[in-house]
């Protein structure tokens, strides 16, 4: 086996880190850009006064690093060769992710706004994976060029891990004789409908609740009568560009869907993989950076005529943070090395669970990084001069968001045990052939 990653890999690593220095460093330094990232950045960033949305100048300097680093050939990285990108691995997108995630905060990759210089833009390829010819040739340009921005309308007030019992129903509807869908329901958490064009509306279009099939994934414009943008939800890490949408009588024309009619789960699953591999590459850069700043902090603070490294209270907690993170790298990028080999439906099928553990294990660990680089530093470390408790508020969503934890630990048991996944076959194998699998424990003699 050979661990070492491409070399081209790691020329590119080198070519992000000279582009951060050259262009995106500076424009942070710029017309007091720092508030940005400094102890004011919650305060900079919101506009408490609008519903705690991001402020617009806030989101311009995102705009204008993005545009630095799409001109700079770095935005589209992951976008297929055919739709302008370079048709970056999941693979290259991990260690990219970590990497840039554990150079702590800055204009360079906030992961608040999922903004980075290397876009993470999982739409993009489901769009590639799932689009028809005619809908390729519709939305397309619009797609490549930024005039169509989507927002994920799938969880839903009553219904958030198990989207097979979603509530919001389509059903077919002429109107001034033309055909169509009309939709009734309601939507969570759909992130950057402030800026988005469309939304992606899941709902149900035959079949009972529980069932997988059944679900069909419409494009709704955002202006379309009867879609409403209730409220957006205050977050515990803030701005806020997660609202709470009414849809009520909502009228569509037939061909706006996206895929398949009734087969609109496989998109979700599409989605879900691809930001969840790539948030636990992220989630470890981020532990990494808290780790790593603990350990130089420890190193020079010297309370008692000591330096706080020296006290194993210090050292073991962190130690076991950094094996983790060892560990960790190597089932993430193993876990993206596996997926480049495999379309959707196969990741799904066979080593779904394997991204879940990446996911779930990653969140968990980054929030465990940054408590211990508060309790390290101390008074100073709970502070908003230090980035740990922004670190912690930001990843602390990841641990309920693209399914909770819970639910990924459920999806790994159901692999384990044979419900789900390659061992399902093996477990019915077995049970046609009478083993059995509990052995009684031999009695002490």
């Amino acid at each position: 086996m050979d661990f070492d990653l491409p070399q081209d890999l790691v020329d590119y690593l080198k070519e992000l880190d000279d582009f951060i220095e050259r262009e995106i460093k500076p424009l942070q330094a710029q017309d007091d850009n720092e508030r940005f990232f400094d102890h004011r950045r919650e305060y900079a960033r919101t506009d408490f006064e609008n519903g705690g949305l991001p402020r617009p100048e806030w989101e311009e300097l995102l705009a204008k690093a993005r545009k630095l680093a799409d001109d700079a050939g770095h935005y589209r990285y992951a976008w297929p060769k055919e739709m302008g990108g370079k048709g970056g691995s999941q693979l290259a997108m991990a260690v990219i992710r970590e990497h840039l995630a554990a150079k702590g905060l800055g204009l360079f990759n906030d992961l608040q706004t999922e903004h980075s210089i290397v876009g993470n833009n999982p739409f993009v390829l489901m769009f590639k994976e799932f689009a028809t010819n005619w809908q390729y040739e519709r939305y397309a340009d619009k797609l490549l060029n930024g005039q169509m921005r989507t927002g994920f309308g799938l969880t839903e007030p009553n219904h958030g891990s198990d989207a097979t019992h979603m509530e919001t129903r389509a059903v077919r509807e002429t109107r001034d004789g033309k055909p169509g869908w009309r939709i009734d329901g309601a939507k969570m958490w759909t992130t950057g409908m402030h800026v988005a064009s469309h939304c992606m509306v899941f709902a149900r279009t035959s079949g009972k609740d529980g069932d997988a099939a059944g679900i069909t994934c419409f494009i709704v414009p955002k202006e379309t009568p009867g879609f409403v943008i209730e409220e957006y939800l205050w977050t515990f890490n803030m701005p806020t560009d997660h609202p709470r949408i009414s849809i009520t009588n909502c009228w569509v024309p037939e061909d706006s869907y996206w895929g398949e009619i009734d087969k609109g789960l496989g998109l979700g699953q599409s989605f879900v993989h691809q930001n969840r591999i790539r948030q636990a590459a992220s989630s470890l850069g981020a532990a990494t950076f808290c780790i790593e700043e603990s350990v130089k902090y420890a190193r020079e603070r010297k309370p008692f005529g000591k330096a706080l490294s020296e006290n194993q209270a210090i050292q073991w907690p962190l130690i076991e943070l950094h094996t983790q993170c060892e560990m960790l790298r190597q089932l993430i990028r193993k876990t993206a090395w596996e997926m480049d080999k495999m379309d959707h439906k196969t990741i799904e099928k066979t080593i779904s669970d394997k991204v879940s553990m990446c996911n779930y294990w990653a969140n968990r660990l980054v929030c465990e990084a940054a408590d211990r680089a508060m309790q390290v530093h101390g008074g100073i470390g709970y502070s908003r001069h230090k980035p740990f408790e922004h670190i912690y508020r930001h990843h602390r969503r990841y641990r309920i968001t693209e399914g909770s934890e819970e639910i990924q630990m459920r999806k790994v048991g159901a692999y384990l045990f044979g419900y789900l996944g390659p061992r399902k076959q093996m477990f019915k194998d077995r049970e046609s052939q009478g083993d059995q699998y509990v052995q009684p424990i031999p009695a002490p003699r």
